[in-house]
């Protein structure tokens, strides 16, 4: 009795580790994501640039898009488009998509002898 209540246990922490091992490996923190359904935005969250706002809206508007867009922060942002969309609008989103505004600005304040 006692060793199938073990066996139980050990089974049910293995799922539960193998689990945790695939779905679990979600790096990075989302900086915004966004849903569109036939050229629509349907919702999203976080803080979005508002002219990239309005150039995926229009992009999306205009090739009736059915995707969703997220930006991820781990060391550096990464843009992430839904496989759907075409290679040629993707690079065009990336092209509107300001990455310099998330990049870290380091500030020298050293001074320079000479």
């Amino acid at each position: 009795m006692t060793a199938t209540i073990f066996k139980l246990i050990f089974i049910a922490i293995g799922l539960f580790l193998v689990y945790k091992l695939i779905f679990g490996g979600k790096k990075g923190s989302t900086i915004f994501e966004m849903h569109f359904k036939d050229g629509r935005m349907t919702h999203h969250k976080g803080k979005i640039p508002e002219r990239f706002e309005k150039e995926c809206r229009h992009l999306a508007k205009a090739d009736k898009l059915t995707c969703t867009i997220r930006a991820e922060k781990n060391t550096d942002v990464r843009l992430h488009i839904s496989a759907n969309v075409n290679d040629n609008l993707q690079q065009r989103i990336r092209n509107q998509f300001p990455f310099e505004y998330y990049d870290k600005k380091t500030v020298d304040n050293s001074r320079q002898a000479g």
